[in-house]
């Protein structure tokens, strides 16, 4: 813990202080530089403790949209530190105290997932900045899980990546699925109890969550990012939903067991 402290003070705080501004007119200028948002995500996983890993690799240079399952706030740090993407997120962070600065900071995208009318204008949203050649993450189950299992993709917004192509005139779109495992607390394996240590569960409250990832022990996190899937305007979305759910759940199963992974992105 003390090591912590002494990192916020001395380097994440001073990183914050010049990255926020730059970041604000780099945002203001509409220019796509994504050196500040990396380093505030690398500096962030030494602060809480996290050790990355990766496996395969995102998709770059082509429109691809990223579904991912969601265990914890601490996925956004982890995918931020080694991928360039922007996000999708539920429509409340967006009034969330310096969370939702720092969000719409790195060009977030918002959805109010309790009106379904709004998935069409997240849609467009999300496709117009696939069509741009510019990768998308969505986490694909709409809510947090404790990282045992996947839950049901919701196909609405995956259908960005064909409104990316029928309104925007994108083409080669891909889908990659990305599952994000937290194997180990201090290097142990991590049990069924502890993980609750690490998912954001909705009996605990936001400051609890926070409080118990910082003073908890470090976390293996590891990223495996899937063989991507070329898709057309026609495809069934539903379709692409369960097969993009079916990798994601076949390969958290083989990091939480330790076994071979499925194939990934070379």
């Amino acid at each position: 813990m003390i090591f912590r402290s002494l990192f916020f003070i001395f380097v994440y705080i001073p990183v914050m202080l010049v990255g926020i501004p730059g970041q604000w007119i780099i945002t203001k200028l509409g220019l796509d530089w994504n050196f500040l948002p990396r380093l505030f995500h690398k500096t962030g996983c030494v602060f809480l403790g996290l050790k990355v890993t990766v496996v395969g690799k995102p998709e770059t240079g082509k429109p691809t949209l990223l579904v991912s399952n969601h265990i914890s706030w601490t996925d956004i740090i982890a995918i931020g530190s080694v991928a360039d993407v922007t996000f999708v997120a539920k429509s409340e962070i967006r009034d969330w105290p310096f969370v939702g600065f720092m969000a719409s900071l790195q060009r977030t995208l918002y959805v109010d997932r309790k009106r379904r009318s709004d998935a069409g204008r997240a849609s467009r949203e999300m496709g117009a900045h696939l069509a741009k050649g510019s990768a998308v993450l969505l986490f694909a189950e709409g809510q947090s899980d404790i990282g045992t299992h996947v839950l049901p993709f919701r196909s609405a917004l995956i259908g960005a990546a064909q409104h990316a192509m029928a309104e925007a005139g994108a083409t080669d779109v891909y889908i990659q699925p990305l599952t994000v495992a937290y194997t180990r607390l201090q290097g142990l394996p991590v049990s069924r109890n502890e993980r609750s240590f690490i998912a954001w569960i909705k009996s605990k409250s936001v400051k609890q969550n926070i409080r118990e990832i910082l003073s908890g022990p470090t976390k293996d996190v590891t990223l495996a990012f899937g063989v991507p899937r070329q898709i057309s305007a026609t495809d069934d979305r539903k379709a692409i939903a369960k097969a993009a759910e079916g990798d994601v759940r076949r390969m958290l199963v083989a990091l939480n067991r330790g076994l071979p992974l499925p194939a990934v992105a070379d």
